[in-house]
């Protein structure tokens, strides 16, 4: 009976506060982790923003890009004739 004494007592002063060391850590770990994963929500929220006028700026640029295409084959049209001449 009395090792059962000395083993419970080893256990309250040596195991628990070793367990209760791990836990406190881990607990810190998961803190930081949902911290990283609300900063990364909230920023990705700001981004998603600030991506609204992407489609009405990308159909500005077709457009342009198709008035550049234009006008490059004209002048590429343009040097052809005086390299062929």
């Amino acid at each position: 009976m009395t090792l059962w004494w000395i083993g419970a007592i080893a256990l309250l002063v040596v195991v628990f506060p070793v367990v209760l060391w791990l836990l406190n850590r881990i607990l810190a770990a998961v803190e930081r982790i949902r911290l990283a994963a609300n900063h990364i929500l909230r920023d990705g929220a700001a981004l998603n923003d600030g991506l609204e006028p992407v489609p009405a700026l990308l159909a500005t640029t077709d457009a342009t890009i198709q008035e550049v295409q234009v006008g490059a084959v004209r002048y590429a049209g343009s040097v052809q004739k005086l390299l062929d001449a």
